[in-house]
C-alpha cells in the first residue's frame, strides 16, 4: 500500500496507523501475515489500535486491538 505522506515500505507506527485507517483487505492481510510472523510487529499493531480505544466509532481499531490482544495472549 502506498501510504500518504510516507516514503518507505516498512511497518512503522505511522504505516500501521495508515493501514488500519485506510487499508483495504489486501493491505490488512499483508499486515496480518507479517504480524503473525513477528511478535514485535503485533505489539506495534496493538499499541496503535489502543490509541483509539475510547472512540466507539473507530471499529477498525477495535477490531485490530481485539485481534492483537488475542494473538499476544
Amino acid at each position: 500500500m502506498q501510504h500518504r505522506h510516507l516514503n518507505h515500505n516498512g511497518y512503522t507506527l505511522a504505516a500501521i496507523d495508515d493501514i488500519i485507517a485506510r487499508g483495504k483487505r489486501q493491505d490488512w492481510a499483508g499486515m496480518r501475515d507479517a504480524a503473525l510472523a513477528d511478535k514485535t510487529l503485533m505489539a506495534k499493531v496493538l499499541r496503535i489500535a489502543r490509541t483509539r480505544e475510547s472512540d466507539r466509532f473507530a471499529q477498525r481499531y477495535h477490531f485490530w486491538r481485539s485481534y492483537a490482544e488475542q494473538k499476544l495472549a
